[in-house]
């Protein structure tokens, strides 16, 4: 197969690229800039690929910022919630239709290249909190991009009914560099370990019981201290 994979490079789209290199696709990786806050995800994507030895573009939507506002990862005067994405303040971080502008640009990118498909992970754990992640969402979008062009690009999501734990085991046995993917919302240079997911990431490793690499700011607190505190982990 040819796949588009949107890597934006987090953890669950880094495991994505690796799951599908190795299994023999010819891949080809897209970020996109929206205006994030977050924007050294951007930076991760570039050299994972690099790593990888395959192509990788950056479309530059930056100027949507202003009309994707009102998120938390958009709009700076909004702060990054703290916390567990289960909390209703998380809502803060959704993005207006995101995943439909990031997987328009990728089928556009796919259908010019003649490749089969577009790739994205979203998981079962994102369901709740982020719309643009639900099943329905994604079976309408993916019927859209069928009709969009004469030769059929189809939409991939195989980790749909996974959890961030099971992808975390899955990186694992992919040998997936962890340490030079980015989660943080709040893009400085060390991942806060406060934000929604920084604590997703760490309860991932926590629970699927694999090391965790990431380096955290030195004002996070440790998985012991935030199970203590009642953290939701």
């Amino acid at each position: 197969m040819k796949s588009i994979v949107v890597h934006s490079g987090g953890l669950d789209s880094t495991v994505l690229l690796y799951q599908l290199v190795t299994q023999g696709d010819e891949v080809k990786a897209l970020s996109v800039d929206y205006g994030q806050r977050h924007a050294k995800e951007i930076s991760c994507a570039r050299i994972l690929a690099g790593e990888l030895g395959i192509a990788h573009r950056v479309a530059d939507l930056s100027s949507l910022g202003e009309l994707l506002a009102g998120s938390a990862l958009t709009s700076t005067e909004i702060a990054v919630p703290e916390g567990h994405y289960e909390e209703d303040n998380m809502k803060a971080t959704v993005v207006p239709n995101r995943n439909m502008i990031l997987l328009a640009v990728s089928a556009g990118w796919a259908i010019s290249s003649l490749f089969d498909r577009v790739a994205y992970a979203a998981h079962s754990g994102d369901h709740a909190i982020y719309p643009d992640c639900r099943n329905e969402f994604a079976d309408a979008l993916d019927s859209a991009i069928q009709l969009a062009d004469w030769r059929k690009v189809s939409l991939y999501r195989p980790f749909v009914d996974l959890t961030k734990v099971d992808i975390v085991r899955l990186g694992d046995e992919l040998k997936v560099p962890f340490d030079r993917t980015w989660s943080c919302y709040k893009g400085a240079e060390l991942h806060c370990g406060r934000c929604g997911t920084c604590v997703e990431r760490r309860e991932a490793f926590h629970l699927a019981e694999v090391a965790d690499p990431t380096a955290y700011d030195d004002e996070a607190p440790s998985i012991e201290e935030m199970v203590a505190n009642h953290w939701k982990i």
